[in-house]
C-alpha cells in the first residue's frame, strides 16, 4: 500500500478540471473519457469523476445509492491484491459500503471507517 490518491465526485468534470488546473496549479495527467480526469500537484493525485458514468467509481452500490458530490468524496489506497485485503479486513470486523466493482482501470471496493466515511481500496488492472 504505497500510492494514496484523493477522489472527488463532481457534477461537472470540465469545470472541476478548470478550477484545479487554473486556480490551484494542478496538472492534467490523464483524461481518457469525459466523466473522468486525473490531476496531480506535487505528490497529490486528484481523481475527478462525474456520477453515473461507466467507470467503477460512478456505479451504484447494491442498495441502489448513487455516488454524488459531498458524501462520496474519499481517498484511495492502492493495493496489490484486493481480494486478500477485503478478506483480511472482513475478518477484522470492517464494514464495507459496496462489493468489489470492476471498472475500466481496475477493481475497487468502498470500506467505511467507524464514522461511516468511505475509503476506496483499489487494485489497478493488469
Amino acid at each position: 500500500m504505497s500510492t494514496v490518491s484523493v477522489r472527488y465526485i463532481v457534477d461537472d468534470v470540465d469545470a472541476a478540471v478548470a478550477f484545479y488546473t487554473e486556480l490551484l496549479g494542478f496538472e492534467m495527467q490523464m483524461r481518457p473519457a469525459p466523466p473522468f480526469a486525473m490531476l496531480t500537484r506535487g505528490d497529490l493525485r486528484l481523481l475527478l469523476n462525474s456520477p453515473g458514468g461507466q467507470g467503477g467509481a460512478a456505479q451504484p452500490t447494491p442498495d441502489g445509492r448513487m455516488p454524488e458530490p459531498g458524501g462520496w468524496n474519499r481517498f484511495q489506497i492502492e493495493v496489490d491484491d484486493l481480494d486478500a485485503e477485503v478478506e483480511r479486513l472482513r475478518a477484522a470486523g470492517a464494514r464495507f459500503r459496496s462489493e468489489i466493482v470492476t471498472g475500466r482501470g481496475g477493481r475497487q471496493i468502498l470500506l467505511e471507517d467507524p464514522a461511516g466515511n468511505a475509503v476506496e481500496l483499489f487494485e489497478p488492472g493488469r
